[in-house]
């Protein structure tokens, strides 16, 4: 707690107390007369709230107010001064970082944050000095010598440089990192065959790490030859297919144009190692310390676009799409991933229930792109989570149109315009497009459940469809919508003792999801479990099922089931679909 204001190992017991603390807390950013009227420890309680829903922005403005009062808190000046950084105010960070090095000159992250903005203002003797200082680690041992590597750069001693890249030692995949930025350093200083040599090295130890084949592409195409530079694009094309900055080079290449280095600048060069080690740590679940290196890359190099989408993709990560928007928004039109950042805008958007405003980006990239599948795919996606069946189906089908010859990654798309169909009640087509997603991916196991589900919850195809839901389930036996259409399944056929095991094991799996809960209910009630169906019934009406299910469960609350057990195939429809239904 704040050492100061409250005893050093005080315990906040009582809702109560603990809410007359606070000041009111909103998704928004504190206004300065709320900060005004807020009382220390109510700031400090809602500073820590918002750290917990990583709400940077907000935590920072109460942990500053906080400070105010008592000042020379060291733990209370980390805590700001890491929420400060995160939400990517690198000056004020900076200014916290020159006060915690006082309290504790070891403080790793305090150093790599002064280092960096040394390097920006050129002071790289001064960088050297803290980013020496900020090791202790695989990860920080890597970045330090890096960036210590671009310091010595931006002092003119390329020579010191690679001969610090070289003296560090440590796992098999620091290698890349110390030959494609060598490359960087040694491009820039002109000494082009031993960039070229540091290239090539970095390219065959990973050809379809993204930054790796654009150094050296980009290099071929000013030292080597145009078809050079193209194989290489071409043998990434191959494994990660049209990725819009792989295409947007090739296209320029091929025009006969010189591409400059990745990075042509010390600070360029510090951004783009900040940007690709934050990358790959956010992608192994390290979601802190990569805000933090990606908040730094975009100080260095503020308009640098994979960062942001980076940064982007990790907001989208933690649910804060108003955070993922804000950076998708600062990646440049002339940019070849803005078509991207649009797309994933739209998706954003929709999960902050401004489902209009996404559908309307998506129509204009569609009407500006006809052909633009991954456009049309998205306002498909948006269709179908909206219950919006008819119209998905319709613009499925524009994105099927464009497909020359169906492949096996177009499954999705067949899959996707069944269940539209399905749901928009019209199984023949539904149906045709479930078989031929089978056709192009057999064994799939979400159209397996889905196709085999949809023929027994008609009474048809009974043995079939049980085989390819228990496929399903070999496959996915974790995932509760598909062992729950099992026992979904298993209770239609009258099977009751059986559905019982399933859909125990599907709630086991899926606790909260209210169909999967009143299935249960409904078999309990056939097995003679009557107090355990009324349990299981009221705990899925407690769920917010539905709206067209809610008075089914509460007539069930009151009268039971009929015996006539036809009525259990208007129950409420089983996510037959998985995550993807």
């Amino acid at each position: 707690m704040i050492q100061s204001l409250l005893p050093r190992h005080a315990a906040i017991t009582g809702a109560a107390f603990a809410l007359s603390l606070m000041p009111a807390f909103a998704a928004e950013s504190p206004t300065t007369q709320e900060l005004a009227h807020a009382t220390a420890a109510g700031s400090y309680l809602a500073a820590r709230h918002a750290g917990v829903e990583r709400d940077s922005a907000t935590a920072a403005a109460y942990y500053l107010n906080v400070l105010k009062a008592d000042p020379h808190n060291a733990d209370l000046l980390s805590r700001t001064f890491l929420s400060v950084l995160s939400d990517g105010d690198i000056d004020e960070a900076a200014r916290l970082a020159d006060r915690l090095v006082q309290l504790d000159r070891n403080d790793r992250i305090a150093r790599l944050v002064i280092g960096t903005r040394a390097l920006k203002q050129k002071q790289y003797a001064a960088a050297r000095q803290n980013f020496a200082q900020s090791v202790r680690g695989p990860v920080t041992d890597l970045t330090a010598t890096l960036l210590s590597a671009w310091a010595l750069s931006g002092a003119g001693d390329s020579h010191t440089a690679i001969e610090t890249l070289d003296k560090l030692a440590g796992p098999d995949w620091y290698a890349i990192f110390k030959d494609t930025h060598g490359g960087l350093i040694l491009d820039i200083a002109n000494n082009k065959k031993e960039a070229g040599k540091r290239y090539e090295r970095a390219y065959k130890a990973d050809p379809v790490a993204l930054r790796t084949v654009e150094a050296y592409g980009r290099y071929l195409s000013r030292n080597g030859g145009k078809e050079d530079a193209l194989k290489i694009y071409r043998e990434f094309d191959k494994a990660v297919p049209d990725h819009p900055v792989i295409a947007q080079e090739m296209k320029e290449i091929a025009a006969g144009d010189k591409l400059p280095p990745l990075a042509d600048t010390p600070q360029a060069g510090a951004a783009e190692a900040l940007y690709e080690i934050g990358s790959s740590i956010g992608r192994r679940g390290g979601e802190d310390l990569a805000l933090i290196y990606l908040r730094l890359a975009l100080y260095l190099e503020p308009t640098h676009g994979m960062a942001l989408l980076s940064l982007a993709d990790l907001y989208d990560s933690l649910k804060k799409p108003e955070l993922a928007i804000a950076m998708y928004d600062r990646i440049a039109p002339s940019s070849p991933l803005h078509r991207n950042a649009e797309i994933q805008i739209a998706s954003d958007l929709d999960a902050l229930d401004r489902t209009d405003e996404a559908k309307k980006r998506l129509e204009r990239l569609v009407a500006e792109h006809p052909k633009d599948n991954e456009a049309i795919m998205a306002l498909a996606n948006i269709q179908r989570g909206r219950k919006e069946f008819a119209e998905c189906a319709d613009t499925y089908s524009k994105a099927i149109a464009d497909i020359p010859t169906p492949e096996k990654a177009n499954w999705v798309m067949f899959y996707f315009r069944g269940i539209c169909y399905e749901r928009s009640h019209q199984w023949p087509l539904a149906e045709a497009d479930l078989k031929k997603a089978l056709e192009l991916f057999p064994d799939q196991p979400l159209v397996l459940n889905y196709l085999g589900y949809s023929w027994i919850d008609q009474g048809i195809n009974l043995d079939q469809g049980m085989n390819m839901i228990r496929r399903a389930v070999e496959q996915r036996p974790d995932d509760g919508y598909i062992v729950d259409s099992l026992g979904w399944a298993n209770y239609r056929i009258n099977n009751y003792d059986e559905a019982v095991k399933d859909l125990e094991r599907a709630v086991e799996l899926k606790p909260e999801d209210p169909t999967i809960n009143d299935h249960l209910g409904d078999a309990y009630w056939r097995v003679g479990r009557v107090l355990e169906a009324r349990f299981q019934w009221s705990h899925a009406k407690d769920l917010k099922p539905e709206p067209e299910d809610l008075p089914k469960i509460e007539e069930k609350l009151k009268a039971g089931l009929p015996d006539d057990t036809s009525s259990a195939a208007d129950a409420a429809k089983t996510k037959k679909a998985g995550n993807g239904g």
